[in-house]
């Protein structure tokens, strides 16, 4: 789910993972959200579509609306999957993204460089290095999931 006024680059992307070769019976579906009712209708079809389950975009609209979503979702019995640590920690059941702690000190000397006097087009572009997975328990047990423990195992975080 996610907004493509805000996230435009996400239908390509969903196009090329629909084209790669499949060894998974999921079935994905797109869903463009750019108000409250639609995200409301999204998550009530899911809420009645037996093992269903919802993957929130990275798009400033899904970040700014995680709280009613995260609300609805939950209400329905809907997981949700999500890119950024604070979805988990408001209630969503699991997520994985970029670790912002990282980001924000390996940007600091960025900060540090400019300040110096380099410019900063003259500085390499960086993609996030370190990725964290957080799994919200206490979601998982109110949708009546069970985790392996080898899950448990792989997660940076477990909020209980």
């Amino acid at each position: 789910m996610f907004n493509p006024d805000t996230a435009p680059f996400f239908d390509p992307y969903y196009r090329s993972f629909k084209a790669a070769p499949r060894r998974s019976v999921v079935e994905l579906e797109v869903a463009h959200v750019r108000t409250a009712g639609e995200i409301e209708s999204t998550i009530a079809k899911l809420g009645n579509e037996q093992g269903s389950g919802l993957i929130m975009g990275s798009d400033i609209f899904i970040v700014n609306m995680r709280e009613p979503i995260t609300k609805l979702a939950n209400e329905r019995g809907v997981p949700t999957i999500s890119p950024y640590r604070q979805f988990a920690v408001g209630g969503s059941l699991l997520s994985y993204g970029p670790d912002a702690g990282d980001i924000s000190r390996r940007a600091s000397a960025y900060v540090d460089r400019i300040l110096r006097g380099e410019r900063p087009g003259n500085l390499p572009v960086q993609s996030p290095t370190r990725f964290e997975l957080i799994l919200n328990l206490k979601t998982a047990k109110a949708l009546g999931l069970s985790v392996q423990e080898s899950f448990l195992e792989l997660c940076d975080e477990v909020i209980e």
